[in-house]
Parts: C-alpha cells; sequence; structure tokens
C-alpha cells in the first residue's frame, strides 16, 4: 500500500430520474478514475432526490437491498477501474425496516460490507426518523486496497465520539457522504461554514484525514424546496482545507498522505492522554 492516495468526491444534483443519476454518476466516477482517483465517494442517497422533505409512504420504494442490482453495478466498476468506491443508497430489509446505508467496495470489486447511518435526525424538512431506522452495524471500517477507511453519513459527522471511535480502530481516512442545505426554519442561517469547521476538526482530534461530499442544486418536495449548498472538502490532520468545491457540480480530489497521520499524532498526542476512566458520565443521555 502506497503512503499516498489520491481521492475524490462526487458532488452532484439529483433529478426524479434514478436510473438518470445512477448514470450520471457512473460517468463521474470513470472520470475521476481517469484524473488518478484511487478511492471515489458518492453522496448521501446517490441515486434518488433527499426524501426527507415530505412524509410520504411512497419513498419507501426508493429502498433496494444492499448490496444488490444497483450497488453491484459500481463493485463491477470498481473491478473495470482498479478503484475503491463508496455507495450511498437507501437500503431494504423487511417491511417497515429501511436503513440510511453506505456499501463499500474494493478495488477488484470485491463487497467489503456497510455501514448503517447510526444518528437520525428529525427536524423542519429533515424528517429522517419516518424513513430509516437507526443503525445496527456499529462503526465498522474498511480494509480497502489503498488505505484503511471509514464512513459516516450525514448527521453522524456533526457528533465527535463517532470520528473517535473510528480513528481508535485505526482508521486514516473518514468519509462523509452528506445530503445538508437550506434550513427552511431559518432561512437567514447558512450552516455551511460550521458544518465545515466541525467535521474537520474532528481530524485534528483524531489524527486523521476528513472528505465530506455534500450534493447541491434545488429540489422540489410536495410543499416547499431545498437547496443544498455542496462545499465538499477533504481536509488533513492538522483541519487545513486540502480542496473544497463550491456550489455547482464538480469532483473534488486530493492527495492524501497516511504518513502524515503518523506525524501528526505523535506531535498532538489525543489518543495517549484520554482519561477513559472518567468519561462514564458520557453514557447518561442527561447529566443531573
Amino acid at each position: 500500500m502506497n503512503s499516498t492516495v489520491k481521492i475524490a468526491l462526487i458532488q452532484a444534483a439529483c433529478v426524479e430520474n434514478v436510473e438518470q443519476n445512477i448514470l450520471d454518476s457512473i460517468a463521474k466516477v470513470k472520470e475521476a478514475a481517469q484524473n488518478g482517483a484511487q478511492i471515489v465517494c458518492l453522496q448521501e442517497l446517490f441515486n434518488t432526490l433527499y426524501i426527507g422533505q415530505d412524509v410520504d409512504v411512497a419513498y419507501y420504494d426508493y429502498a433496494e437491498v444492499l448490496p444488490g442490482a444497483t450497488s453491484d453495478r459500481f463493485g463491477a466498476l470498481s473491478k473495470e477501474l482498479g478503484i475503491v468506491t463508496i455507495v450511498p443508497m437507501y437500503e431494504f430489509v423487511r417491511p417497515g425496516i429501511y436503513f440510511n446505508s453506505v456499501v463499500v467496495y474494493d478495488a477488484d470489486g470485491s463487497y467489503l460490507g456497510k455501514y448503517r447511518k447510526n444518528h437520525i435526525p428529525d427536524g423542519p424538512q429533515y424528517l429522517e426518523k419516518y424513513y430509516f431506522t437507526p443503525g445496527n452495524t456499529g462503526y465498522n471500517i474498511f480494509n480497502t486496497k489503498f488505505g484503511k477507511i471509514a464512513v459516516g453519513i450525514c448527521w453522524d459527522e456533526w457528533f465527535p465520539e463517532v470520528a473517535r471511535i473510528f480513528a481508535l480502530q485505526g482508521a486514516q481516512l473518514i468519509f462523509y457522504p452528506s445530503a445538508i442545505g437550506s434550513e427552511p426554519d431559518r432561512p437567514d442561517i447558512s450552516t455551511a461554514k460550521a458544518w465545515e469547521k466541525v467535521i474537520s476538526s474532528h481530524g485534528i482530534c483524531n489524527s486523521i484525514y476528513i472528505a465530506a461530499v455534500n450534493r447541491v442544486g434545488t429540489e422540489q418536495g410536495k410543499n416547499s424546496e431545498m437547496t443544498f449548498y455542496g462545499s465538499s472538502f477533504i481536509s488533513n490532520p492538522y483541519g487545513e482545507i486540502m480542496s473544497k468545491g463550491g456550489t455547482d457540480e464538480e469532483i473534488v480530489y486530493a492527495d492524501v498522505d497516511f504518513s502524515i497521520c503518523k506525524e501528526a499524532s505523535d506531535l498532538l498526542q489525543f489518543h495517549r492522554d484520554r482519561r477513559v476512566d472518567t468519561y462514564k458520565p458520557l453514557l447518561k443521555m442527561v447529566i443531573e
């Protein structure tokens, strides 16, 4: 395994036609590979509109068994291109049990496993508790040809505990596929800067790389609309932004040097100096 790996984030706008979203993503993955990317990550729920705007039982029909026909198209693509693909999708398990999930394929096309989103938000136009069961996979990591990676999904990225658990298992790079944008109850506020700051800070506290990919465009709900702000970025173990997207469709690239993870951890010994014997209060929902 080389110390330096090129990664790519596919920042895209989605349309109502699921197959068109898939074909567009396949084309973008091929473009990323042609430009040297070895690990390519798609955005949260990459093949559908963001369903959390509305409550509608019909949206359950977007869910698929994972791995399955759609995700395996990217497994075949991984094998063809010799790259790792990270594919976030809506997962069907059985009626009434649906997950917001991601599957990972290694560079030889082999299926490495899945992660199911643990933190499920519920707020105006982010009505995810109607659609997603909280994840039951724990915080697993993936040993790929190009490095040991982890994947959290959107709301997971705001919780420092998630990144810490991933890092303690040896992850050198965390991907966060996301779908975040306008706040309908506070249209005067953009969370874009806070989003970047809090997620990149996980890299500092854990001496790892962070790669967050967000969708773009305006999507119409039944009685509302949402605009997603993109701004996908890749940051290094010191929290420095190495590469960043705008608010349009694009592919965000960076070369990550995993030797910097050791350099940063040797300098800032956050893991060594933890006092796990004092953290029991964190296991309580409320400290009184």
